[in-house]
């Protein structure tokens, strides 16, 4: 009996052994974060942000015979309408990222404001100013002065972020301020074609409107992504702007109000399976050079259609999307080298980065009459590029005066002129004359070609 006893015992242990050892291969289990705990201490650090502005003044109407039925239709319209009394409001969200009371959010949500009021978690409001903004990555810097001690967000590391992590977001939804949402991280990388930086952070965590410029949270407590943008219509589909995109921009927004990028002055598209075996390319990583602006950097360091950009500065380029980025973060005046693949071989070349104009730029504008409150330029392939447009002929507006008739009537920076009170644009100089035709208290009719598709805007010109 003792020796069955002794054997059964030994059995016994090396099943529990075993057992121990099929734990150990088996995956952890990975347990959600303290929600309750992340919302209690990270709430104070989210804002709710209002913001208004006057409409711009409509003037009487000078009704006028006119042979174009288009033109009638459009007095009409604007003669009845009922005229807006009350300011333009809208909601939006930030966070806190000094105790100085610098605060992040969107550009969308603040811009043309002519008064910023941020309410904070414990109820106390304050005017905000703008510090600064960057239209392309679609960011503003407010300020806002406390006298008491303000409650930061710690900014994380975006490019850690793995898909499948917890994030949390908080924001002012529909304006139920303080929301707090969960969910994963999705997707990583994801380009949308809001701009030529698309570099979101996709989730399933619930974004709406009124959530843009609020953070995103790792399961950690620090921000990883800025609420920015929703798919119409879908659920469970929202994107964040990598916070380490934020970083980088932030000081230049501080500093001098606006963010200044480095220009390599190339068009550049993806490289397709097709592609890839057509240039003697193994796989499909690298930027395409389809075209070299003249006189840019590119052209002037030899660099031609048909190159292949492999690596930039020491960074491999993997998507196409990866270069403008990595350009745009490079010091203007800094020498780079590109491995490029050039007839099958690769091969460096050096390059000084260059500029990138910036639509408030005089030098690269060409403004006509402000009677609509318009700045436009002449569309080319890298303008087009630059401003993620699919055409590349025509007049595009590049910027709009804020409080014209033009913000109002609904012409964005992007749109691409047509025609002009049924005369068609083709270039800057026929733009200059349709405009100059234009009288104060007309009502023009103004086709724009936007995205895929036409659209008539009316405009009343001041």
């Amino acid at each position: 009996m003792r020796l069955v006893s002794q054997r059964f015992l030994a059995t016994l242990a090396i099943a529990a052994c075993l057992a121990l050892l099929a734990v150990g291969d088996a995956p952890a289990k990975v347990l959600a974060p303290d929600f309750v705990a992340l919302a209690e201490k990270l709430k104070p650090t989210v804002v709710n942000i209002s913001t208004s502005k006057n409409p711009a003044p409509r003037r009487p109407q000078r009704r006028s015979p006119s042979p174009d039925p288009f033109q009638d239709f459009f007095e009409r319209f604007f003669e009845d309408s009922p005229r807006r009394s009350q300011r333009e409001r809208s909601l939006g969200s930030g966070f806190i990222i000094s105790d100085q009371g610098f605060i992040i959010t969107n550009n969308h949500v603040v811009a043309g404001a002519d008064e910023i009021k941020v309410r904070l978690s414990d109820g106390r409001e304050f005017k905000a100013e703008l510090k600064g903004a960057d239209e392309k990555l679609d960011l503003a810097l407010i300020k806002i002065d406390s006298k008491d001690q303000l409650p930061v967000a710690v900014l994380g590391n975006s490019d850690e972020i793995k898909v499948g992590e917890w994030v949390m977001a908080i924001g002012n939804p529909f304006g139920l301020a303080q929301t707090v949402t969960a969910g994963i991280v999705s997707a990583t990388g994801r380009v949308i074609g809001s701009g030529p930086y698309d570099d979101f952070i996709q989730t399933d965590a619930s974004i709406n409107p009124g959530n843009s410029g609020g953070p995103l949270f790792s399961a950690e407590g620090k921000v990883i992504g800025i609420n920015t943008a929703i798919v119409a219509g879908g659920q469970g589909i929202g994107f964040a702007i990598p916070v380490n995109m934020a970083k980088e921009v932030i000081p230049q927004l501080e500093e001098k109000g606006k963010v200044i990028r480095g220009w390599l002055g190339v068009t550049v598209q993806p490289i397709t399976p097709d592609l890839a075996r057509s240039f003697g390319l193994e796989g499909e990583k690298g930027a395409l050079i389809a075209d070299a602006v003249k006189d840019g950097p590119a052209a002037k360091a030899g660099l031609k259609s048909g190159d292949i950009v492999l690596e930039f500065d020491g960074k491999k380029i993997r998507e196409m999307n990866e270069l403008p980025r990595a350009v745009a973060a490079t010091p203007i005046g800094k020498a780079v080298t590109l491995k490029i693949l050039r007839d099958g071989k690769p091969q460096d070349v050096s390059v000084t980065i260059g500029r990138l104009a910036e639509s408030g730029d005089e030098a690269d504008q060409k403004a006509a009459d402000d009677k609509m409150g318009l700045t436009v330029k002449v569309l080319n392939k890298e303008l087009a590029s630059r401003m993620g447009l699919k055409e590349t002929q025509g007049v595009v507006v590049t910027g709009v005066k804020s409080g014209s008739a033009a913000e109002e009537g609904g012409i964005l920076p992007g749109d691409i002129i047509r025609e002009i009170a049924g005369r068609t644009v083709s270039s800057v100089e026929e733009y200059d004359r349709a405009v100059r035709t234009l009288k104060k208290g007309d009502v023009v009719r103004v086709l724009v070609r936007r995205g895929d598709g036409n659209y008539f805007i009316a405009i009343r010109v001041e």
